[in-house]
């Protein structure tokens, strides 16, 4: 059998597998018996790939199917600065799954996207879960807090979602809320008149947050970096989603 090698970022881990992704992710967010965990977020990565901090090939020597056949779902590898270990040229597709386990593969696409006016924010993923308001761009952004840090707070590197913020982004004041699903408003615009392009640039929203946000908030897509590479995954329009991942996209807004 296969084995494939998952880079998860709920939690953050290194982890080998005998099932393909749509199996890993239905395994890996309901867990045995369908008894709904959560979502699930994982990078599947090259398995010929090798780093010295990951004793992968004990790992893929440990991944073997069961007494009675069936094939082991998972080995844990690292569970501990997993990111900062893994070049960007190593990650293949990006899966989605969602709490009832349908999954959604994302390719890494071409360039980052053309730069958006209004403000933003930011679901950090890994190796922390910040929420975080800003007037940088996503590569700015990024570099602020990675290469090219603009206080003393620094990481090796980061996976991140831009959420949207819709009539927010533009008029923090007086922009309607419509469908916005946040618990938070009343502090998110608080924080969103805090940030100005000027002066401060990005304003925490919350300092550990829930890695789990509804999909249907993706504004733009995930970003994922390592030193001073910095790729991104494109998150399809409702439109597409509807159209070509209609039980995904279902089972993500159940």
């Amino acid at each position: 059998m296969t084995i494939h090698l998952y880079f998860s970022l709920i939690p953050e881990a290194l982890i080998a597998s005998m099932l393909g992704p749509e199996e890993f992710g239905q395994y890996y967010s309901t867990g045995h018996r369908y008894k709904s965990k959560g979502q699930a977020i994982f990078f599947e990565v090259d398995p010929n790939f090798r780093h010295e901090f990951f004793n992968i090939d004990e790992g893929f020597e440990r991944c073997t199917p069961h007494p009675d056949g069936t094939p082991k779902n998972s080995v844990y590898i690292s569970v501990y600065r997993v990111l900062e270990h893994i070049p960007v040229s190593a990650l293949g597709k990006l899966y989605l799954s969602t709490a009832y386990g349908q999954t959604l593969g994302l390719s890494q696409a071409d360039s980052l996207p053309e730069k958006d006016a209004g403000l933003h924010m930011y679901q950090d993923l890994t190796p922390i879960n910040s929420l975080v308001v800003s007037a940088q761009e996503p590569q700015t952004y990024y570099d602020s807090i990675t290469s090219q840090p603009a206080k003393f707070i620094r990481f090796p590197g980061l996976c991140f979602v831009e959420l949207g913020l819709g009539a927010l982004a533009t008029d923090p004041v007086n922009g309607a809320v419509g469908d916005l699903p946040y618990s938070f408003m009343h502090h998110l615009r608080e924080a969103l008149l805090e940030v100005d392009p000027t002066g401060k640039q990005s304003k925490l929203v919350h300092r550990v947050h829930s890695l789990e946000f509804p999909y249907r908030m993706i504004k733009s897509g995930f970003y994922t970096g390592n030193g001073s590479d910095l790729v991104f995954y494109r998150m399809p329009s409702h439109e597409v989603l509807r159209r070509d991942h209609n039980s995904w996209w279902r089972s993500a807004n159940l």
